[in-house]
């Protein structure tokens, strides 16, 4: 399979920050869905890049993180328009996986993983809808940060599916990892009591060896282990999920793929085509699904709870896994990672543990607007 650096478009010099701040020093990857003055935001397809012209203005994001003092380095690789998770691009070809190079890096937010990793930059920005940067984190060995959904503008991001899309970030520590989460989000004066809990449906979607070996590397603390979904469990939850998602992807995207057919890769031409499919009946309904949960999730994590589960199914998978074996563990993936999605709520990866010679992390998962806590709790989950 045909591996490329992390970077679609290094830059011959840093873009400088605006201003000093907690970030001075540090440099930036950035996926390349977000804008940056005077460069084409490609979004991973060489057709949608073509029919863009040069960005006028940097991100919302963009301009936050120099304006506290970080610089940009260039912008990284990602999956097709962002709709996959293994980071396997077959328009331009797959970012190494510096922690496992015979696995794949994950995705969509392949490049800026891979450049944090491989110590190319400090930060590495991606977006996440259904996993983006949650994924790449647990297979790169990377800290990863999810940020409750709308605490980041999305101006000059390309959208995928506007009710689950986020702005996210990796760092190799958890240190930098926390000054971003100050820059980004604000510090409670008070720490409320902290209360975990490890939802058995949550952790039965893992597969038994991943489960057990995070199961090991839990500190000794008092879980509550009940299920967390409503009625329908896991399958329900990523039916809707795919369809919520779907319907909002080909609003989007929908009219420019009739007009210009652009030449996808595997999996994500018939992820499109699906999605193209999804009736506005089925969109309500799903919907409804998701106004339930979200409301199930509010009467059922009050302030200080944090949800404590696996971030992938597994390890990355192998370079070479056919895709009628991606799909499957794509679904399992997503299955995972659909919970934070439809409520809005922050999730924070954390590596803490290999297998096969390959890292998997471990999700710490709170109410909306807890990001700071998910920072603070953190440390007590950090193998010493």
């Amino acid at each position: 399979m045909n591996t490329c650096n992390a970077f679609v478009l290094p830059f011959s010099e840093p873009i400088p920050p605006t201003s000093a701040g907690p970030l001075s020093g540090l440099t930036v990857g950035v996926k390349d869905n977000f804008d940056i003055e005077g460069t084409i935001t490609g979004a991973g397809n060489p057709e949608y890049g073509a029919d863009q012209s040069a960005a006028a203005a940097h991100a919302a994001v963009v301009e936050t993180l120099l304006a506290n003092g970080a610089s940009l380095v260039g912008k990284t690789q990602m999956d097709e328009l962002a709709y996959s998770l293994m980071g396997l691009n077959a328009r331009y070809g797959v970012p190494i996986n510096p922690a496992a190079p015979d696995r794949v890096p994950g995705g969509s937010s392949s490049g800026s993983a891979s450049a944090t990793a491989d110590h190319l930059v400090d930060i590495g920005l991606g977006t996440d809808t259904g996993g983006s940067v949650r994924l790449p984190a647990s297979f790169c060995g990377l800290f990863g940060w999810r940020p409750t959904h709308g605490l980041i503008a999305p101006r000059g991001m390309v959208p995928l599916a506007e009710s689950y899309d986020v702005a996210g970030f990796f760092t190799r520590d958890l240190a930098l990892m926390s000054r971003l989460v100050s820059v980004f989000a604000d510090s409670a004066s008070t720490t409320p009591a902290m209360s975990f809990w490890a939802p058995q449906d949550i952790w039965a979607l893992a597969v038994p060896e991943t489960a057990a070996l995070l199961r090991g590397a839990l500190p000794d603390l008092a879980y509550r282990r009940a299920p967390i979904l409503p009625d329908g469990g896991a399958d329900a939850c990523l039916a809707a999920f795919r369809i919520h998602q779907g319907y909002e992807i080909w609003r989007h995207f929908g009219p420019w793929i009739t007009a210009r057919q652009p030449d996808f890769g595997p999996g994500i031409k018939e992820r499109f085509a699906m999605a193209s499919r999804i009736t506005a009946a089925e969109f309500k309904a799903a919907q409804a699904y998701r106004d339930g949960l979200r409301a199930r999730l509010t009467e059922l994590l009050p302030e200080g709870t944090i949800l404590v589960y696996p971030t992938a199914p597994g390890p990355a998978p192998l370079l070479d896994t056919p895709q009628s074996e991606l799909e499957p563990y794509r679904n399992r993936a997503l299955s995972l990672t659909s919970l934070a999605g439809h409520a809005g709520l922050p999730q924070l990866s954390v590596p803490v543990a290999h297998e096969e010679g390959a890292p998997i992390g471990l999700s710490l998962v709170g109410p909306p607007g807890s990001d700071d806590l998910l920072a603070k709790a953190a440390p007590l989950f950090i193998s010493q």
